[in-house]
């Protein structure tokens, strides 16, 4: 075990592993996921996952979206917003949904994100700006179901596990239907966990074959490799549209946690062991070490 902080450099350049795990997030900025594979490539060390241009990219919501409508990959109409003077070229429909362009787990997604009118958007901007120091996300609201698919693999070999949905009728009343901060870590928690998650998804051959296209698209565009996690959210016309690309995936071992990576795994027949094999392997083939 390697901790991701300023000794990792050196401890890598001492011990040369033959391949590194890589499951770092990082500490600082927008390039943070991207910091630990930058030391490993000037190292020439081969290591598990994405490369940095591709972490980086995904972890900017905005730069991943223009790509995505770059290639004509559905994705909900958005607006970055670094000042209120980008509202000048405001052209969106409400309701919208604001998410800070550079976090993940549900950070700064509230269901007070859920936005219905241009003078409670200019509020709640100038708040999150001073909160979270960053640019802000303005997407309109996809009112459809949502499901999370799991990817291992490159190229011609890549899998798509079983495709995971979240059941938004499983929270209380009053929250947004959207995985929200409130929703993933304070009303589902180990505790009292909720059946928020199904897997395999029920949705019909055509639909499942719409979401696996779009997922493996996203993946092959992004330069995604050995595994990664998209979410995909369907619009008013039940057309998946991707809403984020998430290379570096959470994997909590315990099956008790709502953890989507190990889920889909386990319902491929995968066990966690196996899952993370997989993805060690691909990456193994991929370097050619073997």
């Amino acid at each position: 075990m390697i901790e991701a902080n300023e000794d990792a450099f050196e401890k890598f350049k001492k011990h040369r592993p033959d391949i590194v795990f890589n499951i770092a997030e990082g500490a600082n900025g927008i390039s943070r996921e991207a910091q630990i594979p930058a030391m490993l490539d000037m190292l020439q060390i081969p290591y598990t996952g994405s490369d940095p241009l591709t972490l980086t990219t995904c972890l900017d919501k905005a730069r991943t979206k223009e790509i995505l409508s770059y290639y004509k990959i559905p994705t909900a109409k958005f607006l970055l917003a670094e000042t209120l003077n980008d509202l000048e070229n405001f052209h969106l429909k409400f309701p919208v949904i604001i998410k800070p362009v550079g976090e993940g787990s549900s950070k700064g997604i509230f269901n007070s994100s859920f936005i219905q009118n241009i003078d409670d958007l200019k509020e709640k901007l100038v708040y999150n700006f001073e909160i979270y120091k960053q640019p802000f996300l303005i997407e309109e609201f996809l009112p459809g179901r949502e499901f999370t698919v799991a990817l291992i693999g490159n190229d011609s070999e890549t899998e798509v596990l079983p495709i995971v949905e979240i059941n938004f009728n499983e929270l209380p009343e009053d929250l947004i239907p959207i995985y929200s901060y409130e929703a993933k870590w304070i009303v589902d928690t180990r505790d009292k966990p909720l059946k928020i998650f199904s897997c395999p998804a029920e949705i019909d051959n055509a639909l499942e074959e719409k979401i696996k296209s779009i997922a493996l698209k996203t993946y092959k565009v992004l330069r995604c490799k050995d595994w990664s996690r998209i979410d995909i959210r369907l619009d008013e016309n039940g057309i998946p549209n991707v809403l984020e690309v998430n290379p570096l995936p959470g994997i909590l071992p315990d099956p008790d946690d709502n953890s989507c990576f190990p889920k889909a795994a386990r319902a491929a027949g995968l066990s966690y062991e196996e899952m993370i094999n997989k993805v060690l392997f691909s990456a193994i083939k991929r370097y050619n070490l073997v």
